[in-house]
């Protein structure tokens, strides 16, 4: 299952204000996520603003494109999006970029005989 890790970065003098829309995300935007396949979705955010963010799909290609198509999801990016810089545009779930993972304990205990 793959395992999906991207980076924002929100402005850090809203840092605040971005904690506290988390808190409680709408019901309609949640469900948005669970129904384009994302599961086990985390972000964690440093003291600068940086923004990572962690989630499992089967494809993520279908849930970006199941999110990129959700009116629910249009309406909570169009809301989010005052809060990063460096979007250039895009909405923030579709400017993340994405990093590689380069080691997942799991999967080398598996390797090693060790799981």
């Amino acid at each position: 299952m793959p395992r999906i890790c991207f980076t924002l970065q929100v402005d850090p003098a809203r840092l605040d204000e971005y904690v506290e829309a988390h808190r409680a995300v709408w019901p309609e935007m949640l469900e948005a996520i669970r129904d384009a396949g994302r599961r086990d979705y985390s972000l964690f955010l440093s003291p600068t603003g940086l923004l990572v963010g962690v989630y499992e799909t089967d494809d993520d290609a279908a849930s970006a494109a199941a999110l990129a198509a959700d009116p629910r999801t249009a309406r909570w990016e169009e809301t989010m999006a005052p809060f990063f810089v460096s979007l250039d545009g895009d909405r923030p779930d579709q400017g993340a970029p994405q990093l590689p993972e380069v080691f997942h304990l799991e999967t080398q205990l598996s390797r090693a005989g060790l799981a």
